[in-house]
């Protein structure tokens, strides 16, 4: 909206190359009645598309076409794009703002599934057309001058967004990864390079420079990333601030306080027992402190703080740590020089329960498997199955699974891949329609429930709090 008040334009109100642009609602203006014409436009489509486009779209739901429904939502953008070509803006401009329209309508989604196809196409057409347009001529002419533009653009840009995340607190390898990440050029400049041009802003061949500096920032951002994970990223635990001295012990160490740990932590306190809690994160930490939990930070996968925490005299361990590998190193090392420590770990799947118990674990827990089995309990008494037989059913799945658990456990292989691993498929599917048969036989077995001897839980007394137990 503001480019055309930097137009370069003839007495006429014509642009620096002499043509009138056709169809223009605002050619003879003066750029600061263009730039108030420009700013009405878009205030007006948005205040337009924000009162007028549900009630259309309520309309032309109520129809039950969804053809017309598609073609009215490309109609909006298609409408939208020539009110702005009619203002001198450019049309992409004119889609972007009809996607924040169809964005803020209560038929999105509706609108993004029918639209999808359209959008893969010609985002894919804007980008060959714009990649064909980009005269890589001019760096083989001026090596020097467009990649020192390219990385001015890199540093100047990068160095704003590194003091941004200072000022909002990021940590430091957070803040190169933000600075890196976005240090680019974005793809809407080559819109406004091209409105630019049409306005009278900028020269041909300066927006031809432009646009090529753009393309070298965007392909540059692999680069940025690569150096990031090697010269950054690695050294990300070092760079994240010093470790709290821990003042404190107690007969159970926790290593992360994530949704797993949390809850293991809340039932050991619960108890009586006392805990020690570890987490990487600064501001998960703060949050436990102000819940009054006696809470460290840093890396508890470091013997120097496993040390301080008092792992020689602590009864046990809870891993709860999200890094996979970093888990069964914290095992090994825990079980490798405090062997009277008890172990016990959350495992993400399978594999990574066989990867601790290789690494001497006294106990492992697939994160979500009591979970699933009991969501799945409460579907079956939602189907009218009686809960003597739903609960019947889960310990045999449960057995069922435990045993699975074991048999695989010595046809499993660290070093293969499952796929890789035929005689671990194939047990594993003899496995599988072992259980059908045994939650067949289940289903049909002939002995009624009450005949069991049990006709579900009691029900709660008046007044039963489910949460606290009372």
């Amino acid at each position: 909206a503001l480019i055309p008040l930097l137009a370069i334009t003839s007495p006429a109100g014509t642009a620096n190359d002499g043509h009138e642009t056709p169809m223009s609602l605002v050619a003879h203006l003066d750029p600061w009645a263009h730039a108030a014409v420009v700013l009405l436009a878009i205030g007006g489509v948005l205040l337009a598309g924000h009162w007028l486009s549900t009630p259309l779209f309520r309309f032309l739901a109520r129809s039950g076409l969804r053809e017309v429904f598609t073609a009215s939502a490309l109609l909006v953008v298609v409408g939208i794009a020539l009110l702005m070509s009619l203002v001198d803006l450019s049309p992409a401009l004119g889609t972007f703002l009809a996607g924040v329209v169809l964005a803020n309508s209560e038929f999105r989604h509706e609108l993004e599934s029918d639209i999808e196809p359209f959008k893969g196409l010609l985002l894919g057409l804007f980008f060959i057309t714009v990649g064909a347009g980009i005269d890589f001529g001019l760096l083989s002419a001026e090596p020097l001058r467009v990649l020192g533009l390219t990385a001015v653009l890199l540093v100047v840009k990068g160095g704003l967004l590194i003091g941004l995340g200072r000022l909002f607190g990021m940590a430091g390898p957070d803040r190169w990864l933000l600075a890196l990440g976005l240090a680019q050029a974005g793809e809407f400049a080559f819109v406004l390079s091209g409105f630019a041009v049409q306005s009278g802003a900028l020269g041909a061949d300066d927006a031809a420079t432009l646009s090529l500096v753009v393309a070298l920032s965007m392909l540059a951002t692999p680069l940025l990333f690569i150096a990031y994970e090697r010269l950054i990223g690695t050294s990300a635990d070092e760079d994240s601030g010093p470790a709290d001295t821990i003042d404190h012990e107690g007969a159970v160490i926790i290593a992360g306080n994530g949704r797993f740990g949390q809850i293991v932590n809340r039932l050991l306190l619960g108890a009586g027992v006392t805990t020690v809690v570890l987490d990487h994160e600064a501001a998960m930490i703060e949050t436990l402190r102000r819940f009054g939990i006696q809470a460290f930070y840093g890396d508890a996968t470091r013997p120097d703080l496993l040390e301080s925490a008092g792992i020689a005299s602590a009864r046990a361990i809870v891993i709860a740590i999200d890094d996979r590998d970093r888990a069964v190193e914290l095992a090994r090392h825990v079980k490798r020089h405090h062997p009277n420590v008890a172990v016990y770990a959350r495992a993400y799947d399978r594999s990574h329960l066989y990867l601790l118990r290789k690494a001497g674990v006294d106990t492992a827990e697939r994160e979500m498997f009591e979970g699933s089995l009991r969501l799945g309990m409460a579907t079956l008494r939602g189907l009218g199955l009686h809960p003597h037989r739903v609960e019947r059913m889960a310990h045999a799945f449960r057995r069922h699974d435990q045993a699975g658990i074991e048999q695989l456990y010595a046809l499993w292989d660290e070093n293969a891949t499952l796929s890789e691993n035929r005689a671990y498929l194939a047990r594993a599917r003899e496995h599988a329609a072992t259980l059908s048969t045994q939650m067949e036989a289940d289903r049909t077995h002939r002995a009624t429930d009450a005949g069991d001897g049990w006709a579900g839980p009691p029900p709660p007394p008046a007044g039963h709090d489910p949460e606290t137990g009372r």
